[in-house]
Formats: structure tokens, C-alpha cells, sequence
């Protein structure tokens, strides 16, 4: 079918699931704490990281710490607070879309088409300074602590230790209870010669500064390993987590090398009624529900992969593409350098943005996410397509061909509805009806969308 009409429609949250983390929080006052969402920018340029972590945090506690393993000891210099609107730009620009198109009238002699400037668009920092002079502890419990800094609403300490028992010691020591579990995993941290970065958090300084919930931290470091600590986050999750991560690099997409990275299912055409308000988000979340299902949830998910660039526009855009003023601020700032590299190219920016989704849980995710950035330059996005139906006169002859065309499409497009949710029980296709476990999520629309029953 032609169109005349392209539109876009954006996802603007995936799913009220839990969102993953890459640390863990240790409570200072009784009380229950568990993470239930985080997003993760990872700039790449070298051996050199950036790494963004926006969290929020529910539970009763009013003082609180996040412990996050890293390769370096972290100096006042190397950790900044961001800005959360960056981290939604990214997502907002990267999340998986509806690509709507409208079919022409039928009966009057065809016109020309427009083109694709036509698209419609629809929905979908501070800085450290050293704290007063303090005596370092002794090595007792086998802990040292390196650095010890204020940033805002955070206090700041980096510290050593031997053994994850000792560790465990000295957080005790200090008035943190850990959640169960914490030792072995911090002792796995321990032998890799893993620094410990801890940022505690005042609730009351919070609040004087006026925000609701901790704002971002971005911290830098250099090492050649290239990996996201997700095994801690376990400990504060109620059931299956997941994590968006943005990787921002020079050459092309990320990819994990300990898992197995897939795409979820794209560029497929589903009924005309995902287009209703508030019907693609739980669409969404039944097909990477469904989808994680079928691997048994083992796969990290690529959601978005395109080089950031006006020469390779996205299609369809769900929002503006960022500018290198606000990649800069998340650590990539090699914006002049590659233009030079790939001057002539296909490709005028240095930047390559993927997004990744993992629904993950210790014991399908035993190991942290190691990660390799690759030379593939290619495109991909997780995009959905609906046909609106003509709605006027179609009794001429091709009115007619029409009508008979749209019905084979509607239960084309309800056969991939049941396919992509794992829902068949409201689907009959094929002269059959297949059963399969349906996410109650989508239930209620599936009954209104059209279809072949």
C-alpha cells in the first residue's frame, strides 16, 4: 500500500518493571531499601570510561549509601554530578518506536506522494571539593580509605580493602546494615583488585538542595576492561531487574562478549489499534517479555544502533537528535578529532550510539557485563509499523480490491500480534486457534484490536 502520511510515536516508558543497577545500597537507619529502576550512559573512547548511573531508590531509610566496584581509585576530579535531562534525551531519542502510515484513497486517480519531510512527531552539575582533613583509619578489617570528598548532596569515600568479609566488617563498623548475600560478591570484587567507591547519601541536604531523588553521579576512569558491574545490583532486587545502558563510542555498536547480545523482533506490521493512546507501551512490554521468555532470559537485547549522524538519519526520529554540547557533558568530547578521521566518509560524526535492555536476575546473570565496541556501523532500531485503514467512499472497483486486500493485511497483522506477544488464545488465524500463557498486561487491548476471530 502507498502512503501519504508518515508518522512517528514515541514510547516514553517502557515499563513500570524494576530497572537494574550496578551497585548496591546499604542503609543507615532501620529500615527496607531496594532499587527499582536504573538508566546507565557509558561513554567509551580508548581505554577511557565515563560512566553515568541515574537510580531511584524506595524505601523508608533516610540516609543511605551506594557502593559501586571500580578498576581506579577515584579522585575529587573524576566525579561530577549530571544532569538527568541528558540521560532522558538519550532514551527519548533511542527508545523502540511506531511508525505510522495512512492508507490512500482508493478510488480517485493517484496523486503525487509526499515526501518524507512530512514525518509527524507524537509522544514517544556539581562539582567535588575536599572535605575537612581527616585522619585515614587504620588498616583494620583489612580496609584503607583513599579518598574522602564532599559533592553536593553526596559524601564521598574510595577505599580499599583485602577480603570481602573485612569489607563487610567495616561497613558494619560504620552503621550500614548490607543486604543478605553482599560478602561473597564483594570478595569476588576484592580479588580483581576492585576499588570500592561508596557515595552516601544526606536525604535532609537532599531535600535543602530541592530534589526529589538523587540526582545522577558520573564518575571516570581509565582501564582497559570495559564492563558494568551488575551482580551487587542483585542484592536490592525483588524478583527479575532490568537496565538500559547507552553506550556512546567512536567506531561503532557495543555488544557483550560473556552474553549472548540479540535484537528483539523489528520492522513488523501490527494492527492499526497500537496507535490508540497508551497502547504501545504495554504493546512493548509484552513483546520483550515474550521475548525474553523464549531465550530463557539469557540475551542481552540490542533496542538501538545508528551512528549519530544527519547523513543517516533515524527513521522514523522520535525526538531531535543530541547535539555534542550535551554529549560533552556525559564524557564524550572527541567531537573535532573524529571529525577529521571520517571527513569525506559516510559518517560526519564521531558518535555511535546503541542501546541496550536486560531483564536480568543472579541466576541467569551470574557473571558482571563485559562489553567490546565493534567497527559495525550499520543501523538498527526496534520499530513497529501500523496501516491505517481508508475510511471514506470504496465502492469503485479498486474501492472494492481494497477492501478484500485489507482483510488478508488486518489478519496478517493479527498473526504477528499473536507471534510477538505469545498471545494466540484471541487470535484465530489459519483456520485455528492456537493457545499460548498471555501477558495480562496486553489482554484488554487485544480484545478491541481488529482481527480475524
Amino acid at each position: 500500500m502507498k502512503t501519504l502520511i508518515k508518522a512517528a510515536v514515541v514510547l516514553a516508558a517502557l515499563a513500570p518493571t524494576a530497572w537494574a543497577f550496578c551497585g548496591f545500597y546499604v542503609t543507615q537507619e532501620p529500615g527496607s531499601l531496594f532499587n527499582r529502576s536504573s538508566k546507565v550512559v557509558m561513554v567509551r573512547h580508548g581505554n577511557h570510561t565515563v560512566l553515568t548511573m541515574a537510580n531511584d531508590s524506595h524505601g523508608d531509610a533516610s540516609e543511605f549509601g551506594l557502593v559501586v566496584p571500580v578498576p581506579q581509585e577515584i579522585t575529587p576530579d573524576m566525579v561530577r554530578i549530571a544532569d538527568l535531562a541528558l540521560i532522558e534525551r538519550l532514551d527519548q531519542y533511542s527508545v523502540p518506536r511506531l511508525a505510522a502510515y495512512y492508507d490512500p484513497d482508493p478510488c480517485p486517480e493517484p496523486q503525487a506522494e509526499y515526501s518524507d519531510d512530512k514525518e509527524m512527531r507524537f509522544q514517544g552539575a556539581g562539582t567535588a571539593a575536599p572535605m575537612a582533613a581527616m585522619d585515614r583509619p587504620s588498616r583494620s578489617y583489612g580496609v584503607v580509605v583513599e579518598q574522602s570528598y564532599a559533592l553536593d548532596e553526596y559524601a564521598i569515600t574510595v577505599i580499599r580493602a583485602t577480603n570481602g568479609p573485612g569489607l563487610e566488617a567495616w561497613l558494619t563498623r560504620e552503621g550500614y546494615s548490607l543486604p543478605p548475600g553482599a560478602t561473597p560478591v564483594l570478595e569476588s570484587y576484592v580479588r580483581q583488585n576492585m576499588h570500592f567507591f561508596l557515595a552516601k547519601i544526606d536525604v535532609g541536604a537532599q531535600r535543602a538542595l530541592g530534589v526529589a531523588w538523587p540526582r545522577p553521579l558520573r564518575v571516570e576512569y581509565d582501564s582497559p576492561k570495559f564492563m558494568l558491574p551488575i551482580r551487587l545490583g542483585t542484592l536490592n532486587a525483588k524478583g527479575a531487574q532490568d537496565l538500559l545502558v547507552f553506550a556512546l563510542t567512536e567506531h561503532g555498536r557495543v555488544e557483550t562478549t560473556n552474553y549472548r547480545t540479540a535484537r528483539v523482533p523489528t520492522d513488523i506490521d501490527v494492527p492499526e489499534s497500537i496507535a490508540e493512546p497508551g497502547a504501545f507501551a504495554p504493546f512493548y512490554e509484552a513483546v520483550f517479555a515474550n521475548q525474553v521468555a523464549k531465550d530463557r532470559g539469557t540475551n542481552v537485547y540490542t533496542e538501538y544502533a545508528w551512528p549519530m549522524s544527519t547523513e543517516v538519519p533515524c527513521d522514523p526520529c522520535t525526538a531531535s537528535m543530541p547535539t555534542q554540547n550535551e554529549f560533552a557533558p556525559l564524557g564524550a568530547d572527541w567531537e573535532d578529532k573524529v571529525q577529521q578521521d571520517y571527513h569525506g566518509g559516510s559518517v560526519t560524526s564521531g558518535y555511535y550510539l546503541t542501546r541496550l535492555h536486560v531483564r536480568y536476575d543472579a541466576a541467569r546473570f551470574p557473571e558482571d557485563l563485559v562489553f567490546q565496541e565493534t567497527r559495525d556501523h550499520s543501523t538498527y532500531q526496534a520499530r513497529y509499523v501500523v496501516h491505517h485503514r481508508f475510511t471514506g467512499d470504496t465502492s469503485c472497483a479498486a474501492g472494492r480490491r481494497y477492501e478484500v486486500e485489507l482483510k488478508e493485511r488486518e489478519a496478517t497483522e493479527a498473526a504477528n500480534l499473536a507471534r510477538l506477544t505469545g498471545r494466540f488464545d484471541a487470535v484465530r488465524y489459519g483456520g485455528s486457534t492456537e493457545q499460548a500463557a498471555s501477558p495480562t498486561a496486553v489482554a484488554a487491548l487485544i480484545e478491541r484490536w481488529e482481527g480475524v476471530r
